[in-house]
């Protein structure tokens, strides 16, 4: 079963024994058999492995990985230091740039990770040039189960919500300790609806500052 080396084993032990993890697990060793899916089997949880439940200051919610080859790793937004950045990335870097002066070339989010930003996509696997392949899988339980977890915490977490498959998962999010920043998604197609100018780095550290938490360098 899976073996994360942290926190959330104890914490999703009861989730990887439900059946319909169990479900989960039939359909993605065919899929992995079969097709080409993205990211490589041993990277599916990254985002867990790198920031432990007990280390999340803030979490970065994104949709599924990234669908084209090398990219995906486990991390919602980031690629590996040797890819380019896909749009969304650009863009994101773009208004960490405009928000905090803050230039970034490497891709590769670990150092966020790291801090304790929690780069959590809601559905963990993805078909190769099939975006949203593996929605409605069994993933979504999951990762609502996960964000559910975070906000039952006592300790003060930003949630980053961005996009509509981000901004859905707002009703799970109900403690009062915690802050919800949300706009449209940095994509291309809806970056200049309102996700520029959002000043989401900024307002994260703001209220992590406030709380008495070492905000975020959201240097690469």
């Amino acid at each position: 079963m899976v073996n994360i080396g942290n926190s959330w084993d104890e914490l999703l032990k009861n989730d990887f024994e439900s059946d319909s993890y169990k479900n989960l697990r039939m359909f993605l060793a065919d899929e992995y058999r079969r097709r080409r899916i993205y990211p490589d089997m041993y990277d599916i949880f990254n985002a867990l492995k790198y920031t432990p439940y007990e280390n999340v200051k803030a979490v970065i919610l994104g949709q599924d990985p990234y669908h084209g080859a090398g990219q995906a790793h486990g991390m919602c937004f980031s690629v590996k230091p040797d890819v380019a950045a896909p749009p969304s990335l650009v863009n994101i870097f773009k208004e960490i740039e405009d928000d905090l002066g803050i230039k970034n070339t490497s891709p590769y989010l670990v150092k966020w990770a790291e801090q304790g930003v929690l780069l959590l996509n809601t559905v963990l696997t993805v078909r190769e040039g099939q975006p949203n392949s593996h929605k409605d899988k069994g993933w979504e339980v999951l990762t609502d189960s996960i964000i559910r977890k975070l906000n039952a915490r006592k300790e003060p977490i930003v949630f980053i919500l961005w996009g509509g498959n981000a901004r859905s998962k707002k009703s799970l999010i109900n403690a009062p300790q915690h802050f919800i920043l949300e706009c449209p998604h940095p994509s291309p197609l809806s970056a200049y609806n309102g996700f520029f100018g959002c000043r989401h780095f900024s307002k994260c550290n703001a209220f992590l500052t406030k709380n008495g938490v070492n905000p975020i360098d959201w240097r690469t």
